[in-house]
C-alpha cells in the first residue's frame, strides 16, 4: 500500500518529514477527498467537516487551519488522480499536531457485494472521521473474508447505520431513502451532495430507520469521496435480490457537474 508523502505543519509552515506519523495511532481527526486533474467535489464541505472535528478535539489549532489548508492544496499536482488527507494526531507525550498526507488515488471501483456485520456497532466515535478509520479497515477485511467488499454496520436494535468506510442510500421506486439521525452515522459529504441532487431533481427524500430485510427489491448505493456512487449488486444473506440500477447513471452525471478546481 502506498502511504504517500507526509508533511507536518509547525510554526506556520507545512514541511516534508521523512518519518511519518504512526499509521492511525493517535489519529483524532481526518478528512480525505479525491482530486482528479486539479478538480474535486465540495471542497468547502470537506474543510468544514475537518474543522468541526478539530474544534471538538483540539480547538487550539483552529487559527492554524486557513494556512494549513492553503499550503496543503498548493502541494497537490493539477494532473492525475490524487487522494490527499488532512490529519490531526494526538500524541501521548507530545502536543497535538497537524499533518498532510499526499497519496496517489487507487483505480476507481464499480459495483460491489456487501455483508452485514453480525454484531452491534463497535465504533468509538462515528460522529468524527478519524478515530475509527483503522477499525473500519478491520471491518472491511472481515467482509472480504466472508466474500464481500464492504461490511454494513447495524445498531444494537438491528437498524442500518452505514458501511464500514462508506455511506448507504437506497431507492424504492422513485423515493430515495437514507438512515435517519436515530442511528449513528458519520457525517458524509458525498451523502449530503447526493441528497441535495435528489431534492433539486424533484425526488422525494426520506430519512428512516430500516433493517436490511426492508431493502429487498430496492436499488442500493454505497457512497464515498473516493469512489462516488457505487451500485450494491448483491447483499449476502439478505433474503432476497436487490433491484437493478435505475437512477445511477443520471446521478453520476449530475455529480460530475459539481466538480470544481481547487
Amino acid at each position: 500500500m502506498d502511504f504517500g508523502e507526509f508533511y507536518l505543519y509547525k510554526n506556520g509552515t507545512l514541511a516534508a518529514i521523512s518519518e511519518p506519523a504512526e499509521q492511525e495511532v493517535g489519529l483524532a481527526v481526518a478528512d480525505s477527498l479525491l482530486i482528479e486533474n486539479g478538480a474535486t467535489h465540495a471542497i468547502e464541505q470537506h474543510k468544514e467537516r475537518f474543522t468541526s472535528g478539530v474544534a471538538i478535539v483540539s480547538p487550539e489549532h483552529l487559527e492554524d487551519l486557513p494556512s494549513f489548508f492553503e499550503q496543503s492544496f498548493a502541494l497537490i499536482p493539477r494532473t492525475g488522480r490524487w487522494w490527499p488527507r488532512f490529519e490531526l494526531h494526538l500524541g501521548s507525550e507530545s502536543p497535538s499536531q497537524l499533518f498532510f498526507r499526499l497519496r496517489k488515488a487507487p483505480d476507481p471501483l464499480g459495483k460491489l457485494t456487501v455483508w452485514t456485520l453480525p454484531e452491534p456497532d463497535p465504533r468509538i466515535n462515528p460522529s468524527i472521521k478519524g478515530p475509527d478509520l483503522s477499525l473500519g479497515q478491520q471491518l472491511r477485511r472481515k467482509a472480504k473474508m466472508n466474500g464481500a467488499d464492504e461490511a454494513i454496520i447495524l445498531n444494537s436494535e438491528g437498524y442500518i447505520s452505514e458501511g464500514a468506510l462508506s455511506s448507504l442510500l437506497w431507492w424504492r421506486d422513485d423515493v430515495l431513502f437514507a438512515p435517519s439521525d436515530a442511528v449513528r452515522w458519520l457525517p458524509s459529504v458525498t451523502r449530503n451532495l447526493v441528497l441535495e441532487i435528489a431534492k433539486q431533481s424533484g425526488f422525494e427524500v426520506r430519512l428512516v430507520r430500516a433493517k436490511p430485510s426492508e431493502l429487498i427489491g430496492c436499488e442500493v448505493w454505497l457512497l464515498s469521496a473516493l469512489n462516488g456512487i457505487r451500485e450494491v449488486e448483491h447483499w449476502i444473506d439478505l433474503g432476497g435480490p436487490l433491484a437493478k440500477p435505475k437512477h445511477l447513471e443520471a446521478f453520476n452525471k449530475r455529480m460530475r457537474l459539481f466538480s470544481q478546481q481547487i
